[in-house]
């Protein structure tokens, strides 16, 4: 056993001193693999930090919420233009379904829209997601409230001239003041705030410390549905415990009947599961990991090719030297070693740059973008193995020449 420490010990110092005294041959091998391991591991650290805030977003809904709409969350097979001629779920439908149907924890009737200007004095907040929506979103959402507080039941039924705000819309829109009672106008119309949310974070889609919520039949009041007007959706959250599957059928079942559409006509509406979502997000996130694995591998290659070739350059140099090594006793494994470590080490070398740079990338962009950018434990234990993985394979067939040298013919090469 002391003989092999001995050995390796050895080894390792050759190949330490090779790589000291061709100092720019080493910085050269290095730029190879360091940019194959900061691609891979910056590829992976990104699209993991999305997944995750992806996932912390979701985590606050239930994933058995239920989307009924006239558009469909994820792939389908149902064509393009009979999903065009689809009618819009309207706030009627909204009513049929919070009538009809039992085991609901929460609904709420929303209606899709684009950005609005909100006005407060003289200053304007542009680009604002007020969402059209009922009251009951307070809950589906988990929303949490800061100051003030949401639009009551008797508020949304009416349609009240009231807004809540998401905190970062608040801040944005009146810095330092108490917004509570203030008015603003959106939509061309005069809106009183009463409430500010608690701030939640970034995620998936817009946050809702962007965003601003209003009545949805106050929006009703000068945006009409129909085929013409906003499309709209509504929102169930089923009860703990209900068989979601079974829930479904029963909704499914009810609707139709309430649409009139016969037993053997297709539906004209989409049930979607926030499941679903998730899983279809999990399938984008898969799929960005494979092409991200699949650009990063050209550019493993290209620096495993790299420490290849001045490793078949190092044995080349150095001939003279084996064969004077060989001559004095030593073993093949001593050279084998010896030419094995030094690529080892220059792989590594590369790998840890590489990581260190992804590191510092990382958390600059998270300071400046407020995106958590997560270098995870997995991915930095991923890139050390890969660049051990890429100076093993680099390096054995060179360091497997070298040791299998005649020494007479290796001292006569080199002189």
């Amino acid at each position: 056993m002391l003989v092999y420490l001995r050995l390796f010990k050895e080894s390792f110092s050759f190949a330490i001193n090779a790589l000291r005294n061709n100092k720019l041959r080493t910085v050269l091998s290095l730029l190879g693999i360091t940019i194959g391991i900061f691609s891979i591991i910056a590829v992976l650290a990104a699209v993991d930090s999305l997944d995750r805030s992806i996932k912390d977003q979701l985590s606050g809904l239930d994933k058995n919420t239920i989307y009924l709409t006239k558009f469909s969350f994820g792939p389908t097979d149902v064509p393009r233009w009979q999903r065009d001629n689809f009618p819009q779920v309207e706030h009627d439908d909204f009513e049929f379904i919070q009538r009809n149907i039992s085991n609901i924890e929460a609904i709420a009737y929303v209606i899709f829209g684009g950005s609005e200007n909100l006005r407060y004095e003289g200053k304007t907040v542009s680009g604002v997601n007020v969402t059209a929506v009922s009251n009951g979103i307070y809950d589906i959402e988990n929303l949490k409230v800061e100051t003030g507080r949401f639009y009551t039941e008797s508020e949304s039924n009416s349609g009240a001239p009231v807004i809540v705000l998401g905190s970062a819309t608040a801040s944005n829109l009146f810095d330092n003041l108490n917004p509570i009672g203030k008015t603003i106008r959106a939509f061309g119309r005069k809106l009183t705030v009463i409430g500010v949310l608690k701030k939640m974070g970034t995620g998936f889609g817009d946050s809702p410390d962007e965003r601003a919520y209003v009545p949805a039949n106050f929006v009703r009041r000068f945006n009409n549905g129909g085929a013409d007007g906003l499309p709209g959706a509504v929102i169930i959250k089923p009860k703990k415990g209900v068989d979601v599957g079974a829930f479904e059928s029963v909704l499914k079942q009810k609707y139709r009947a309430y649409r009139g559409l016969k037993a053997d006509e297709p539906d004209n509406f989409f049930v979607n599961k926030l499941s679903g979502l998730t899983d279809f997000v999990d399938g984008i996130i898969s799929f960005m990991n494979g092409v991200g694995w699949v650009i990063s591998a050209f550019s493993l290659l290209v620096g495993g090719f790299g420490i290849a070739n001045i490793m078949f350059v190092s044995v080349k140099e150095r001939t003279n030297l084996i064969g004077i090594q060989k001559s004095l006793g030593a073993k093949n494994r001593f050279i084998l070693f010896q030419f094995l470590f030094e690529s080892i080490i220059l792989s590594v070398l590369g790998g840890i740059i590489g990581i260190i740079l992804v590191a510092i990338i990382a958390l600059a962009a998270t300071a400046a973008l407020d995106f958590e950018f997560v270098l995870s434990f997995y991915n930095i234990f991923l890139g050390f193995a890969l660049s051990t993985f890429i100076g093993l394979i680099s390096g054995v067939i060179p360091a497997i020449s070298a040791s299998k040298l005649d020494p007479v013919e290796a001292i006569r090469t080199g002189m």
